[in-house]
């Protein structure tokens, strides 16, 4: 993913409230969100190109979600897919603070990336460029390809515009227009990351379109206080994104 907005302990309703935007190159192949044949535990979409996913929910109510992190000039040319760090997660039978403790030995291996990773009861961050995990305070809070709560103009206009969202009666179906935000920012609050001008235009809305990348799908997800989590993953149509499909999913842990 490349925006993952979420309200943590803000909602009565729902302790925890997700949604997220997916920004890829067109031509890389996916499988939508599916509860996969070789793990039936775990709900995903899959990167078809190298097997992982960037956000997954275990049955037993544990989830995870990972964004880039830019920085052209710092890429491993054969650093190992982050895809498949979603998927150790959830087969692991550790915590996840115990997990993550673990892993951080060789999260040096990886390009750049952040990670949201928790259940009913506890939330984290984690990035390989700090190397530490740490636990989320409650608030409205966005992590995009930076750190947490960094204050690209994306992050900045989405936090404000989920905490609306929240005050008013909040379903799925509400939150989706938050992500198909095009508005792009003036040049001078854009980010500086190495892509160039253009690129950081391009990239600078909560939903990109562009003929060759953009958002492929967005992600809504809404977990109450039992740990009942509902899904919803809206595909776009790459020739129309004013065309989309989406695919519903429930689980109770």
């Amino acid at each position: 993913m490349c925006l993952i907005l979420f309200g943590y302990k803000v909602s009565r309703k729902y302790p925890l409230i997700l949604a997220a935007n997916r920004d890829e190159f067109y031509q890389r192949p996916t499988a939508r969100m599916g509860f996969w044949q070789d793990n039936p535990s775990i709900l995903a979409g899959k990167d078809l190109d190298q097997g992982g996913t960037w956000f997954g929910v275990h049955k037993n109510g544990k989830f995870a979600a990972l964004t880039n992190y830019r920085d052209p000039a710092s890429i491993k040319q054969n650093a190992p897919s982050r895809g498949e760090i979603i998927i150790d997660f959830l087969e692991s039978s550790e915590s996840s603070e115990t997990h993550f403790n673990a892993f951080k030995k060789k999260a040096d291996s990886y390009n750049g990336f952040n990670l949201l990773f928790g259940n009913k009861e506890d939330l984290f961050w984690f990035s390989n460029l700090k190397n530490r995990i740490e636990k989320i305070n409650p608030g409205i809070h966005g992590v995009s390809n930076r750190f947490l709560d960094t204050s690209w103009p994306k992050v900045t206009s989405g936090k404000k515009a989920l905490e609306q969202a929240i005050n008013e009666n909040i379903s799925s179906e509400s939150l989706f227009p938050i992500l198909t935000d095009q508005s792009i920012p003036d040049d001078s609050l854009l980010p500086h990351t190495g892509v160039g001008l253009e690129w950081e235009r391009i990239l600078s809305p909560l939903f990109i379109q562009n003929d060759i990348y953009g958002t492929r799908s967005s992600t809504v997800m809404l977990m109450d206080k039992n740990g009942h989590i509902e899904i919803t993953e809206r595909t776009y149509d790459l020739k129309n994104n004013s065309k989309y499909s989406d695919r519903q999913f429930s689980i109770t842990s």
